[in-house]
């Protein structure tokens, strides 16, 4: 049977409430979104990558650095929308990989690792990835948990403290931003109602799962670093320096 190509696709929107801009910000010489482009052509996997826009000025950054990239509607209510009106311009593509543009450090290793999870399992309409929580993050609702059933699918994500360590201590994973789609799953998610987990939460995976579709979970090494305001910035970019990848 042959493999279904796998096609990579970088959210990137001009427009943060917390970050203006973001996408073209500098690290070294090159902006945000040239990085996550970069380090995602790492990928062993993907048969093509390509980054999917609101903006003029992110498009022409793209393609001036020798990436691809394309307009997409300013008006999706969601990364999945935009991620689906992209995959219609990329028919030949089976599995389409949602790859954080603000994690511009991303390893190969964490997107061939969602990638793998979906070809093995294309009876599961999604995959995602979760590292393990540290204990100072386990209270924090911005980091995201997720519980694991023994074969690897996902049982519940929340912004609280899931599993209880009320009786006994067990691993506590945290989510990461990456996800897999069935192509055929991603062009029917418009008819997929909002849920009341999904707003409850404030995590669109739920819709998912409340309509009963599966979600495997790609367990990684690590996680690079996000960027989600300027201090962030200031963070990666002394990573880079340390890591010898910027003077």
């Amino acid at each position: 049977m042959t493999k279904p190509k796998i096609l990579g696709v970088i959210p990137a929107r001009y427009g943060s409430s917390r970050f203006p801009g973001k996408p073209l910000a500098k690290i070294g010489d090159l902006p945000m979104i040239a990085w996550t482009y970069k380090n995602s052509l790492k990928s062993s996997l993907l048969h093509e990558v390509v980054v999917a826009t609101d903006d003029e000025r992110i498009l022409k950054i793209v393609s001036d650095n020798g990436g691809k990239a394309v307009m997409t509607s300013p008006g999706h209510p969601s990364g999945t929308d935009r991620i689906r009106e992209v995959s219609l311009k990329y028919p030949d593509s089976g599995i389409i990989i949602n790859i954080q543009g603000d994690e511009p450090g991303i390893e190969s290793e964490l997107i061939d690792g969602v990638a793998k999870l979906k070809l093995e399992r294309p009876d599961w309409a999604m995959s995602t990835a979760a590292v393990l929580l540290e204990e100072k993050e386990i209270s924090d609702p911005n980091r995201v948990k997720v519980v694991i059933d023994k074969n690897g699918k996902a049982l519940y994500f929340s912004r609280s403290a899931i599993p209880s360590q009320f009786k006994k201590t067990v691993p506590a994973y945290r989510h990461l931003g990456i996800y897999g789609y069935d192509r055929d799953f991603l062009l029917g998610y418009p008819e997929l109602p909002p849920s009341a987990l999904e707003e409850s939460e404030s995590l669109e995976q739920l819709r998912a799962m409340e309509a009963g579709h599966s979600i495997g979970v790609y367990i990684a090494s690590g996680a690079a670093l996000s960027v989600d305001t300027p201090e962030d910035l200031e963070l990666v970019v002394e990573d880079f320096k340390k890591k010898g990848l910027i003077p």
